[in-house]
């Protein structure tokens, strides 16, 4: 049996396919006695009344608002902390964070969408890649929580489309080599500004954080360092209570210094020091930064308009750190000292083709200029900065777990290696 209901000038005609039937009676009668009841109700539209109902218009109606007084507001002063939350603080509960992760899919952003997910955040994912792209940051979360989101970073009635449901923004967006596509000055400092100009119009965003890098500054010699400076510039002209994140060299699963060394030193049985390995850096875990992200979210604002440099608890030189790879993938440590000179003249003809070859270039892995220029002076914490104790997390060391992935390089499997001249018993032999 099937019904149709024909709303027409404020009256309900129901049609039935079959009008002897005592069920469609039966229904039609139910039908026009609630009619009639809600045609002679009317509503006290009392000015109290309205306010009440505007609360329930979307946010995503309000968005371009040019006379919205929340437009021309910042961030709020008091952080997240207000929101309401329900359940026990696991996946299945109620964090109140909407959060819109952008470059979620990169190598910190897995890690920082587990954690808000297992807190009970809805985390917006924008991607630009293959719907595949983001699969795998789907099963971090409960049922509907991790929502992905097609956009394009240049245009930006795309970005306002991800930022309008959200009451948190995160910035990851960034890249250590240019492409034909993107140059450095676009990914790291333009994509960031424009970000923090809409969370800004939006009016209704209460935490605003970007990762930058640890060493950012003008007068560094890495064009992507001096990129994030101006980044971090223009968006506290926008957003004078963001927070900045200022993360050492990440060490983890999908890395970008442990696993090439490793894969390098496997297939070539030595590995290139870049100015002889004497460079001083402060890797982190990189489930640490992500840790001090959630740690920056959950206080009461304390961490607004401030920036945190978040480095190891150790300070390795490169030459110490290749040692560490060594020991872990098994093998006979051999090295080349490449000075920087001749480092740089290695890498820069890919930097000169790659804006004038019609084809993309190799993505660079152990001879990056731009890494080159970097490594040429140390970057570790400053003594005066704001660190992970401040955020009441402390830092793992890297020897052990968080280099443990290194095991997969191995020569012959995770119990053998070059350096092991018999089979390692197993414990239930």
């Amino acid at each position: 049996m099937r019904y149709a209901s024909k709303f027409q000038e404020g009256a309900i005609e129901i049609r039935t396919t079959n009008r002897g039937s005592p069920i469609s009676s039966l229904v039609s009668k139910k039908m026009q006695s609630v009619y009639r009841r809600l045609r002679h109700h009317h509503f006290d539209q009392s000015p109290a009344q309205i306010a009440s109902f505007k609360l329930f218009i979307p946010l995503s109606d309000r968005f371009n608002r040019a006379n919205d007084t929340r437009s021309a507001s910042t961030l709020a002063t008091k952080g997240v902390g207000h929101l309401v939350r329900k359940g026990t603080g696991g996946r299945s509960s109620v964090s109140g964070i909407v959060a819109a992760v952008f470059g979620a899919t990169g190598f910190l952003g897995r890690y920082l969408v587990q954690q808000l997910a297992k807190m009970g955040s809805q985390v917006l994912v924008p991607f630009r890649g293959p719907e595949d792209s983001q699969r795998h940051l789907k099963l971090m979360g409960d049922l509907g929580q991790i929502v992905p989101m097609k956009y394009n970073p240049r245009d930006e009635n795309s970005i306002k489309a991800v930022m309008a449901k959200a009451n948190v923004v995160i910035n990851l967006i960034g890249r250590e080599y240019e492409t034909r596509n993107f140059s450095f000055e676009e990914v790291n400092h333009h994509m960031a500004e424009k970000l923090a100009v809409i969370a800004k119009e939006h009016g209704g965003i209460m935490r605003y954080i970007q990762v930058s890098g640890l060493g950012a500054s003008p007068s560094s010699p890495s064009r992507m360092l001096r990129a994030k400076a101006a980044a971090e510039e223009a968006i506290l002209r926008e957003l004078p209570e963001v927070t900045v994140m200022r993360p050492a060299v990440m060490i983890g699963t999908e890395d970008r210094i442990l696993n090439p060394w490793a894969h390098f030193a496997k297939k070539y049985s030595f590995l290139p020091l870049m100015g002889g390995g004497s460079t001083k850096i402060q890797p982190v875990y990189v489930a640490d930064v992500a840790s001090a992200i959630i740690a920056a979210l959950k206080d009461d604002g304390s961490s607004m308009g401030k920036t945190y440099e978040l480095g190891g608890p150790e300070i390795y030189t490169i030459h110490e750190l290749a040692e560490l790879m060594y020991d872990t993938i098994r093998e006979w440590p051999r090295y080349v000292k490449v000075p920087f000179p001749v480092a740089k003249v290695l890498a820069t003809p890919r930097e000169l083709l790659v804006n004038k070859v019609p084809f993309p270039m190799p993505v660079p892995t152990i001879f990056n200029l731009d890494q080159i220029e970097a490594l040429s002076t140390d970057t570790v914490v400053s003594d005066d900065a704001l660190t992970f104790e401040d955020l009441g997390i402390m830092p793992r060391k890297l020897k052990g777990y968080p280099t443990e992935f290194l095991i997969q390089y191995r020569k012959g499997g995770p119990q053998y290696g070059s350096t092991v001249s018999e089979k390692v018993s197993r414990s239930w032999d």
